[in-house]
């Protein structure tokens, strides 16, 4: 597996014109992780937390500035040639394919630099440019290829070694709905077949999807890590249940109003009241319950479970609805 133990990245600080350049940034802060093989892993966290600085050290495009990082037990400082024909790197917004190439000139000129067999070389290409949908296009040079297809090719070429680890920074950015299907569907069969794989994207349903596990970082500094459904939930974010009435009913706002004082908090009643409760907790059920019993006739009924990326801002202390609410339910009526 790929292991990172207490990684340290460190940039020096900027020049700037008769000025001293500024202090040194830590992009990568003592980071701790591990990709196994046949298994999607997710890095994620906001803009500037060092999921990018991180996936260029384990790349070989940059060099730890301190603790240790191996692939198959392989340092990434003394061992990089041999590492990186065991992995392979596909990033969203980054020119990784010649554009006065062809799409098949790429594949072949990256597959020769992978030293694979030209017996098998030619059958890969073709398979790849069907997979990624750029068959019709493979004579064209790139430099008239679209921003979508251009990274349909960087996919195409990011596989062309059969890595056995894949590092994908936000894969699927500027691609169209059905191709980045298609290329979930890829990854998440890569890994059924043995190949270990690290996903950074914004596209947290994606996340969601694929990953088994995921580790949040903020400030290059790990602050969390463990399955989607598990971070979500360890935040304590609310559950938000929105509740209509057809009608005003004094039996339901009392009703309603019990239970608010029974999470310590106080309900106003309309002539159609919307009922809005929030809680640590999803007590839609308990809410509706007590609206019937009431003798209240429901028209509306929504809830809104706390996401993945609602998680993601609070453990990076950049949610606004972390705090006082966390701990208890808050219900208020509109």
């Amino acid at each position: 597996m790929i292991v990172t133990q207490e990684l340290r990245k460190t940039f020096p600080g900027q020049r700037k014109l008769f000025r001293p350049a500024g202090p040194a940034t830590d992009a990568v802060d003592g980071l701790s992780l591990s990709i196994p093989p046949g298994a999607v892993t997710g890095l994620l966290g906001l803009n500037g937390a060092g999921k990018t600085t991180t996936i260029k050290v384990l790349a070989t495009l940059l060099r730890p500035t301190s603790g240790s990082v191996t692939v198959d037990g392989l340092d990434v400082v003394t061992h990089a040639r041999e590492i990186r024909r065991r992995i392979n790197l596909i990033a969203g917004g980054e020119r990784m394919v010649y554009a006065r190439l062809t799409g098949r000139e790429n594949l072949w000129y990256f597959g020769q630099l992978y030293d694979v067999p030209r017996a098998v070389l030619n059958t890969r290409i073709d398979e790849l440019l069907e997979l990624v949908g750029l068959t019709d296009a493979a004579g064209t040079v790139v430099e008239r290829y679209s921003r979508g297809m251009r990274q349909r090719l960087s996919i195409a070429r990011g596989l062309i070694n059969a890595p056995a680890y894949l590092l994908l920074d936000e894969p699927t950015l500027g691609l169209d709905a059905p191709i980045a299907r298609d290329l979930r569907a890829v990854v998440a069969n890569l890994a059924r077949d043995g190949v270990g794989v690290l996903l950074t994207s914004h596209y947290l349903a994606e996340v969601e999807q694929l990953c088994g596990h995921v580790y949040v970082v903020d400030r290059g500094r790990l602050v969390a890590q463990g399955s989607p459904t598990a971070l979500t939930a360890g935040t304590r974010l609310p559950h938000t249940v929105e509740l209509t009435l057809a009608e005003h009913a004094p039996a339901v706002s009392a009703a309603v109003a019990a239970l608010g004082a029974e999470f310590e908090v106080g309900v106003d009643a309309e002539e159609r009241p919307t009922f809005l409760l929030r809680s640590p907790e999803d007590l839609a059920g308990e809410l509706a319950t007590a609206v019937v019993r009431a003798g209240g006739a429901i028209v509306r009924l929504e809830v809104n479970p706390p996401t993945l990326e609602d998680a993601i801002l609070a453990m990076a202390g950049a949610s606004p609805a972390v705090g006082a609410e966390s701990g208890r339910a808050a219900v208020a009526a509109r």
